[in-house]
Parts: structure tokens; sequence; C-alpha cells
């Protein structure tokens, strides 16, 4: 496996109100880098930086702890940008469902990553890249609301108008919802935390969302609310990145094969869900 080089650019120039680099892999030993050596060309908003978007609200994947970002997402994007030769910068977090057409518009970040499933539908807007992680979708209730039953039932009790269930807006959970559970209240809050806080205290009487976040959700600082369906749909998360800059979908890529096969992938998912 031909790895790219954390620091080996052969150019930099400002263009179109960005910097184009090309990057190639080098031998480490300080001679010409061999012939088939992977080479992007690609362009960047701040010159030495990747500059990301983030809603950092979706714990354990983005999150703010003690001032500081931290999860999966933030750790991924931190190797991201080493093994490209380039500091990791945050944006002020953002709401979630602005990132996508922030990264279209250009000009702000170079890429988005906030565990974005990768859909049909949002791959018209953006590129995403080789996805990096597996996931589904879980419904979360009070554990006094006494949901039990197989999937069949517990939709059918929760497809109803008396029912109110709290979604993210423009998430694969809002989808769900809609197409499953039509007949459901569903009222769109942006924040995960205020989700399971207005579950915990009754305000909502489920919330839908990505199955590792409400799990963790529940497991530590919701305890008295539980998942009671879990949605195998698929879902597999990808990097965003603008249709216009085709080569730093390649050149995460390229890193991303690396961290497979040089094991820091299943470090990292060790790191924050223990598997």
């Amino acid at each position: 496996m031909n790895h790219l080089s954390r620091r080996d650019f052969l150019t930099s120039a400002a263009v179109l109100g960005g910097f184009v680099l090309t990057g190639c892999g080098n031998n480490n030993n300080g001679g010409d880098a061999p012939e088939d050596e992977p080479t992007f060309e690609y362009t960047l908003v701040k010159e030495g930086t990747l500059t990301v978007a983030s809603d950092l609200d979706f714990e354990p994947f983005d999150f703010v702890k003690d001032g500081k970002n931290q999860g999966l997402d933030v750790d991924l994007s931190n190797e991201i940008a080493k093994r490209l030769g380039l500091k990791c910068e945050y944006l002020e977090p953002q709401v979630f469902e602005t990132i996508i057409p922030t990264i279209k518009s250009g000009g702000v970040a170079d890429i988005g990553v906030s565990a974005f499933t990768i859909t049909d539908e949002r791959k018209q807007d953006v590129d995403f890249t080789d996805p990096y992680f597996d996931s589904g979708l879980a419904i979360a209730v009070k554990k006094t609301l006494g949901v039990v039953g197989g999937e069949e039932a517990i939709v059918k009790m929760l497809n109803a108008p008396d029912i109110i269930v709290a979604v993210r807006p423009g998430t694969t959970g809002e989808d769900w919802v809609l197409d499953n559970i039509p007949e459901a209240t569903v009222v769109q809050v942006e924040a995960v935390t205020d989700c399971m806080a207005g579950l915990s205290s009754g305000q909502y009487h489920a919330f839908c969302s990505d199955l590792p976040v409400v799990a963790n959700q529940c497991n530590t600082a919701f305890t008295d609310c539980t998942v009671c369906l879990e949605i195998p749909n698929g879902e597999q998360y990808g990097i965003v990145v603008s249709k216009d800059n085709p080569g730093l979908t390649a050149a995460i890529n390229q890193i991303l094969a690396d961290m497979q096969d040089d094991g820091t992938m299943d470090d990292l998912k060790a790191k924050w869900f223990g598997i």
C-alpha cells in the first residue's frame, strides 16, 4: 500500500481565493518519490490548514467538553490533517443542516465532519469520502413509558397523533420518522442533549437519531431513558467535501485506507466505543 507523505508538498499558490496544493508521497529516505506514488491536487480555504465544519453536538463523535473539541470525528479530522501535513482547525459549532450548504458554497470550510450519513440526496450537493463508520438508527423512550414488543408493535404504538417524537432537523432520523410513523407529532430540536432532556422530563415521548449516540446518552447522562427500537438501516458515515475539490476527496480516501490498513481506525473506534 502506498502512503501519502505527511509533509511533502510541491507547490502552494493562491488560486480562486483558496490555495492549490499538490501533495505526493515520498520514500522517507530523502530520495525522489516512486512514479506510482499517488499525487493529488486540491484547494484549501486557508493556507496550511484543514478547516472543519461540525455541529460539535453528537457525543461520542463530536462534542465539546472542558472547552476542548473531542470525539471520534475530531480525532479522525486531526489525524487526516496530520497526514496531509496541515494544521486542523475547527470552526465554531455549526447548525447541523447548514453544514452541507456551507461546504457546497465553498470559501468557509474544507470539509464537514459530523457523523454525516451518506445518502443519494446529499450526494446531489456535495461529494462524500469513502465510509469510515457503519451505523443505524434507534428510538429512545423513557423507561416508564412501558414500550414493549417487536418492531411492528412499537411502530404501531408510536404512530399516533398524541405521541410527540423529537428529531434533529435535516437528519436521517427525521426522514425515518416521517416515513414510518407519519401520524406522530414531530418536533424539530437542534441539540441532542435537548432532545434527551425533553424525553427525560416527559416533554417528548420518543427521540429518533443515530444508534451509537442515542445508546451513549441512555447509558450515561439519561439513564431513565432506554433504546426501545434499533433500526439497522445500513447507514454509513462519510466526510463531506465540495464537488469542486475532488483532489481533496481522493487524498482523504487514500488516508482513510491507510488508517484502516495500519490499525489507526480500529484504535480510534476502540477508544470511543470499546470495539
